[in-house]
């Protein structure tokens, strides 16, 4: 192949559309960060939404160089480096709501809230996005000491997951991706860092995907 043409393919790999990211949290974070580096394609804009600001105790922000008191969502848009015409962090420093959803805008949406009964706020998120047409993923339990098999589909394929069945109450069916360890907050097991890290590379290669899916 000729050097013209393998610039012609080059100047064709660039950023593309927007993934947001709901929750900035220890899950949020490493999505953020993959997302960030992804070089000749991914997304031109991250929307990333979360009220909370970091703590003491928010080890891995701390890792990455993170201040006390910093909204979580300031410090990953502090984290791109990018020239925002190439890519750009979208900081929204409040959590997802009735009031502010349709900020909730990308071709592909990510759901990582956690903290109490997140299911309701997450199918409004869902069911708003695919009205659009937008793709959504999200979360059903990713405890586990890191032998488990973490799996991600469609909804309408999970059985026995109880998490999973609260979404369905909620009339979310079909057309959203779940990603999964199948275990929950009553198994008493804990949430371990290695286990985020490969469930933030399953979410991000897969966003990848639906993303690419849309532009290319």
């Amino acid at each position: 192949m000729a050097i013209d043409e393998i610039q012609k393919i080059e100047d064709t790999q660039i950023p593309k559309g927007r993934i947001d990211l709901v929750g900035i949290g220890r899950l949020g974070l490493r999505i953020g960060i993959n997302l960030i580096q992804v070089h000749r394609g991914g997304p031109k804009v991250i929307g990333a939404f979360d009220g909370q600001k970091i703590s003491a105790s928010d080890i891995i922000f701390n890792m990455y160089g993170a201040k006390i008191g910093e909204y979580k969502t300031d410090f990953l848009k502090r984290l791109c480096r990018h020239d925002e015409d190439f890519r750009k962090i979208k900081s929204y420093n409040e959590y997802a709501n009735n009031d502010n959803i349709d900020l909730i805008n990308g071709d592909v949406v990510i759901i990582v809230i956690a903290g109490g009964n997140t299911i309701p706020t997450a199918a409004k998120i869902i069911k708003n996005a695919q009205k659009r047409g937008a793709k959504t993923i999200s979360t059903a339990g990713i405890f586990g000491f890191g032998e488990e098999n973490i799996e991600i589909k469609d909804i309408s394929e999970f059985k026995d997951n109880p998490a999973v069945d609260e979404l369905k109450k909620e009339g979310i069916v079909e057309n959203h991706l779940i990603i999964t360890t199948n275990k929950l907050i009553r198994d008493m097991e804990p949430v371990t860092p290695y286990v985020l890290d490969e469930v933030a590379n399953k979410i991000t290669k897969h966003a990848l995907q639906l993303l690419h899916d849309k532009y290319d």
